[in-house]
This record gives C-alpha cells, sequence and structure tokens, in this order.
C-alpha cells in the first residue's frame, strides 16, 4: 500500500514492526515530492513515533484482528481473557498490561488485538467505574474551588478526588490518563 493511503486507525508493517496510525500530514514546498509524516503507535512495544516518508514510497498493510474478550483475572505474572462466545482462553504477560491493569476489574469486557497469532494486547473502555476503598478525611474548613483529596479504588490505583467523594462510592476515571472524571451515576 502507499504510503499516501494512510489514514488514522491503518495498521501497517515496517522495519520489523507493527504500527497503528494516530495522525497523518501530507506536507509538499515547490518542486519537491510531498512527504508524508505519520504520527503511530508501535503495537508490540506501545512506543509512539513519528515517521516520514517520501510520497509514493510503500509499506506492507497489516492485518490486525480484534477480538470482544472478558478479562477474568490476573496471578501476578499472567492475566487470563476468555472470549464470550467461544469461551476459549488466553493468556497475556501482566506485564504487557501495566497500565491497563490499573483500571481492570473481573469481568471487564476489552478488545484484543492479535496479528498472526501473537497478541499484541488490549484495548480497554475509555472510561472505567471503580469503587472507592479509601479516601482520605475532607479537612473542615479546606473549601478552595477545587480542593483534592487522595483516594484509592478497587484496583489499587491511586487518584486525586473531589472532598465530597467517600469510601464505597463508585466514580469515573478517564482511562487515557487516569484522572477523576466524576462520580458513576
Amino acid at each position: 500500500m502507499l504510503v499516501n493511503d494512510l489514514r488514522p486507525g491503518t495498521t501497517f508493517l515496517y522495519d520489523g514492526n507493527i504500527f497503528v496510525v494516530l495522525d497523518y500530514s501530507f506536507s509538499k514546498s515547490g518542486r519537491q515530492q510531498g512527504k508524508v509524516t505519520v504520527k503511530v503507535k508501535n503495537l508490540r512495544s506501545g512506543a509512539r513515533v513519528e515517521l516520514t516518508f517520501t510520497g509514493g514510497d510503500k509499506v506492507d498493510k497489516a492485518m490486525v484482528e480484534k477480538k470482544d474478550m472478558q478479562y477474568l483475572y490476573n496471578d501476578g505474572t499472567n492475566c487470563m481473557l476468555m472470549n464470550t462466545e467461544t469461551y476459549d482462553q488466553v493468556e497475556i504477560e501482566s506485564s504487557k498490561l501495566e497500565w491497563e491493569l490499573k483500571f481492570l476489574v473481573e469481568g471487564t469486557m476489552v478488545k484484543m488485538t492479535e496479528y498472526e497469532g501473537e497478541i499484541l494486547g488490549v484495548t480497554i473502555p475509555e472510561k472505567m467505574e471503580l469503587t472507592v476503598v479509601e479516601a482520605e478525611a475532607a479537612v473542615k474548613g479546606d473549601t478552595s474551588s477545587g480542593a483534592q483529596k487522595k483516594a484509592k479504588v478497587e484496583t489499587g490505583l491511586e487518584i486525586q478526588v473531589p472532598l465530597f467523594i467517600k469510601e464505597g462510592e463508585k466514580v469515573v476515571i478517564n482511562t487515557t490518563d487516569g484522572k477523576y472524571a466524576g462520580r458513576a451515576s
């Protein structure tokens, strides 16, 4: 496939790695051949980089398969996922899911990404509802606007929450940055 055809979400092989396009731009100045610049994520390492190609260069399209899976548990070394249609179970090394494990509770539905039998990782929902298991007491008189305190959720993740959040409440957390996004309804 031509690099000119790359668009956000497209997966391709380049330099022995599998990339997904996050952002695409094309520029041309004067009589020079156009340049294609893509911001990509390496699906094996998770690294985000910028690649520049000359217009007309070719890369191989990667047929990455996404499957709906249910997160079962983490035994410390591996995470178990189950296909809810076939009940097949798959193990993924916990080290590949360090960020995702901060938000995963048993039964959470995720999308597993696979390329020719190689499990590349999982995609979790953008926002997750988690229960607060520990919350600092609000200091009386500390009413400055936007005042926050530390809280710990059921997965062990520590976050900053508004003073009115108490133990046992469900909160919504943004999984892209790990920050409090609101009370669960």
